[in-house]
Parts: C-alpha cells; structure tokens; sequence
C-alpha cells in the first residue's frame, strides 16, 4: 500500500460526515461486489444515520426487478456497460429513501472476461438527485482484490461529487 493510500475506513469515515453534514443517505446497488460496499458502510458503527440501504443484484433478472434496468439495455450493452450502472445507480434512487446512489458492476474474474471487456472491467454509476454520470475502469489483480479497488473506488467517487 503506497504512504498515499486512505485506508478504506478512513475513507467511509469521510464520506459518513461528508453525508451527515448534508443531511443526505446513501444506497449502493451492488453486482460484482455482492455487497462489499454495503458492508465496508455498516462495519462503522452509526452507519444507520446515513447508510439507507443496499441492494445486490447478481443476475440480470434481478437488475430489472429491484433496480428497474430495461431488459433492451441488457441485451444491447450487456450487464458490464456504463448504461446499466446509470441504469442502476438511478434505479436505486427511486427504489428508495435515500438521496445518493452508487452502483457497480463488473468481471472480478477469474472467468467471464473477454476482448471487449477484460476481467477487471467494472462499470460504476453515481446519482445524487437528478444528477447521474457513469464511469468504467479496469482494474488488475485476482477477485478480491478486484471487489477491493471497486469498493474504493465507489467510496472516492461519492466523495468526489459531494465536494
């Protein structure tokens, strides 16, 4: 880990008064993660104040179920793509109380990567109100440490637009 790094619960700490200060709650909408994020969040004690709720949708049955994502966005981009993580990040929002949304979703490998999108690829989404933008990123490593930068990175990116 390089001296630079926030370890990830100081990370969650940061955005936990970073939303509390706002008076805002926050709900992830987890794929490849299985609800690491979810997890990292309520490993902080209080998180009840500012954590909603989180929802892991693995299958694409699921996505559109809990998260509304179209089943012609599946089928044209697939489950890995930045128009299901908008897809789902505003799903969440609206299939909850919350007023912040993260969604990931991803190849953490070993298997199901392919030309197009290498194990490691892993599609995040960001809504805060009306305000929903997406982001893809390709990270190295085995699964864990695949779900591991993902978590991070969720975490910075919420971070990041509540500035």
């Amino acid at each position: 880990m390089s001296e630079h790094r926030e370890p990830l619960t100081a990370l969650t700490r940061r955005l936990a008064e970073r939303l509390q200060s706002k008076g805002l709650k926050v709900c992830t909408a987890e794929s490849c993660t299985g609800g690491l994020i979810a997890k990292t969040f309520t490993d902080l004690a209080g998180s009840s104040a500012w954590f909603e709720r989180g929802f892991v949708t693995y299958s694409n049955q699921a996505k559109m179920d809990l998260l509304s994502v179209s089943e012609a966005t599946l089928r044209a981009d697939g489950a890995v793509s930045l128009e299901t993580a908008l897809q789902m990040a505003a799903g969440a929002l609206a299939n909850s109380a919350a007023d912040v949304a993260v969604s990931v979703t991803g190849i953490a490998g070993p298997d199901g990567g392919s030309e197009e999108k290498p194990v490691g690829t892993v599609c995040f989404g960001f809504a805060i109100g009306d305000r929903v933008d997406a982001e893809r990123c390709l990270f190295s490593g085995d699964r864990a440490a695949v779900r591991e930068q993902s978590t991070r990175h969720a975490i910075e990116g919420l971070l990041a637009r509540l500035d």
